[in-house]
């Protein structure tokens, strides 16, 4: 029996409940008081401010044009479900007050909160709902596009509930459907929601709302006093400052230096060496700063620089593999962070999803042999980033690099690396102007690449250029970083799907293209087990492993964390660390 016939059988055993897991049940019971890494009597009050690099031309996240903070959509917006940071993937009642699905999957209904509300006082209707769902997968960004296209139908069943049935076998989607974003229907009648002005800002139903702006400069956020859900389980001793900020800055050291003169009360530092070595200005020790740092157990993902495999000679692997044994990541990590960081081996490194060393094995082995043809050198037998002798010339991978482009066709012509017809092999590297660590690695990667015969051109271009041209694929190489999960889904699909591979704005930035990639993702997703889950995991991680799209650097396995005393957190992290779920929402402001 196909899935669609499948749907007419699957009420048997379906039942409303408080939360949904991918596996297994929920963690927390129906009658939990609050997530385990909130303080339910957390103080509410103060203010926290924050840093970002760049600018922004909107206060809409939910469209592909224009940037907007990327904070909007933690802060001010909420969904049906709520996540919780502490178990892979787990979902409570946040506007729903519950959850109903079949044991397949194949539809999934949910109940809204009678109290649920607008931060403008109005009702949250089951007509917002399904309006939101339908705007956001025809207007809204390529992020929210794709679970459209996998819904058969969305009907209202009840003055406050609503069931969407699923045209395909996937048991995240009754999770997905439960993330989506709401919004105010009414706000948007007669509007352009794709292209509207930066002062058109979405009403949501989140705690904070936006009481000030300055194009591109800063924006400011208050918690709604009449906020609706401060005691619903899932919110209680979260969202506890009264004001959260966000400075705007040209780079990173202009950013830094604002924290340390104070303008700044929190700053996440994601380099080792600069956290020993420069967090020893006078606030920090007068005492006014503390240093925090967070252990926690989700993947690495992968930070680097992509490579666009839609332009040749990229889409040559030996080109690829050459880029990657030129890239010197033992000296550079040495002079950027010290040597204290390790570097990222595979993209669900620091995990139970990672690939594991040597051939593929049982499960993993069976999704990858219908397409052993197909797969790149490494994927079956095993593969491991190149290593150097952390010297600065890095001769023995440079001739390792030279050997590869050779074969690829690309020999030496007056220390110039061409090919047959004597194109000469160029790469132009995209950044954003302020990426002032990104532009240093490259200064070294470009020197090396000069010995090589290969010649390099880097583009520091301004927030709305580098948006606009990542879109439209408009380079060679780009820095690069997605964060990954405990419990992957369709969002892989994006990533790095063969359907999203050549569409505007994707997120595939490498335009890779791989049935073998699609087939491990569908794995993923109708695993019905989390052995199954894992093996389908480590097969997607080996494929993208070995395909060597990215050159990776180096990994961020603690959260490293500068605050002004006055904030606080919980005694008790949970297993994604810092993670927009931890801070600032469990944090607060307390005087000693």
């Amino acid at each position: 029996m196909g899935f669609a016939a499948a749907l007419t059988g699957s009420l048997a055993g379906a039942e409303p409940s408080h939360g949904i897991a991918m596996y297994g049940d929920p963690a927390l019971p129906p009658d939990f008081v609050s997530l385990p890494y909130a303080n339910p009597e957390a103080p509410k009050g103060g203010k926290i401010v924050f840093g970002n690099t760049g600018g922004f031309d909107s206060l809409n996240p939910f469209v592909s044009k224009g940037t907007s903070p990327w904070q909007m959509r933690f802060w001010s917006y909420e969904s049906l479900m709520g996540r919780s940071w502490d178990e892979p993937f787990t979902l409570y009642g946040l506007l729903a007050e519950s959850i109903e699905t079949p044991p397949d999957r194949s539809w999934v209904e949910f109940t809204l909160r009678p109290e649920a509300r607008f931060s403008d006082g109005s009702l949250v209707t089951v007509e917002d709902v399904i309006w939101s769902y339908e705007i956001l997968g025809e207007e809204g960004h390529l992020r929210y596009q794709g679970f459209a296209d996998q819904v058969e139908s969305m009907e209202q069943t009840g003055p406050r509930s609503l069931r969407i049935t699923f045209n395909r076998e996937d048991r995240e989607l009754a999770l997905i459907a439960g993330m989506r974003p709401i919004l105010k229907k009414a706000q948007w009648e007669g509007k352009d929601f794709a292209n509207a002005p930066l002062s058109e800002i979405p009403i949501g139903t989140g705690p904070y709302v936006v009481s000030d702006y300055q194009a591109g400069r800063q924006v400011r956020l208050e918690r709604n006093p009449d906020y609706w859900g401060k005691d619903v389980p899932f919110r209680r001793g979260t969202m506890n400052f009264d004001e959260m900020d966000i400075e705007f800055f040209g780079d990173g050291a202009v950013l830094f230096e604002a924290f340390k003169a104070g303008t700044l009360t929190v700053e996440r530092e994601y380099n080792a060496e600069k956290w020993n070595s420069q967090y020893d200005f006078p606030a920090i020790q007068r005492g006014d700063v503390i240093k925090t740092e967070i252990r926690h157990g989700r993947p690495t993902g992968m930070t680097g620089f992509v490579m666009n495999t839609r332009r040749p000679p990229l889409d040559d692997w030996r080109v690829r593999e050459a880029l990657l044994l030129a890239f010197n990541f033992e000296f550079i990590n040495d002079t950027m962070t010290g040597g204290e960081q390790a570097r990222i081996h595979s993209y669900f490194d620091n995990s139970e999803l990672g690939m594991r060393p040597g051939p593929a094995e049982g499960r993993v082995r069976e999704i990858l042999m219908p397409y052993a043809d197909s797969l790149l050198p490494g994927a079956l037998e095993g593969y491991d980033m190149p290593v150097s002798d952390g010297t600065a010339r890095n001769r023995s991978n440079l001739r390792k690099a030279a050997a590869l482009l050779q074969e690829a066709g690309w020999g030496v012509e007056n220390g110039r690396r061409v090919n047959a017809d004597g194109q000469p092999l160029h790469f132009t590297v995209l950044l954003r102007q302020g990426d002032t660590q990104n532009s240093s690695i490259m200064d070294l990667y470009v020197r090396a690449l000069e010995r090589l015969g290969i010649s390099v051109r880097v583009d520091l271009v301004d927030n709305a250029q580098y948006t606009a041209r990542e879109s439209e694929q408009d380079f060679d190489i780009t820095s690069f970083r997605r964060d990954l999960s405990l419990s992957p889904g369709n969002e892989q699909r994006l990533y790095w799907g063969s359907g999203t591979a050549d569409r505007p704005g994707t997120r595939n930035l490498m335009g890779v293209e791989s049935p073998a990639l699609d087939a491990a993702i569908d794995a993923m997703l109708v695993s019905e087990t989390r052995e199954d889950f894992i093996s389908a995991a480590r097969a997607l991680d080996r494929i993208l492993t070995s395909g060597r799209y990215v050159i990776p650097l180096w990994q961020y396995d603690v959260d490293r964390i500068a605050h002004a005393k006055e904030l606080k957190f919980p005694d008790y992290t949970p297993v994604y660390g810092d993670r927009p779920g931890f801070l600032p929402e469990v944090w607060w402001y307390a005087q000693d």
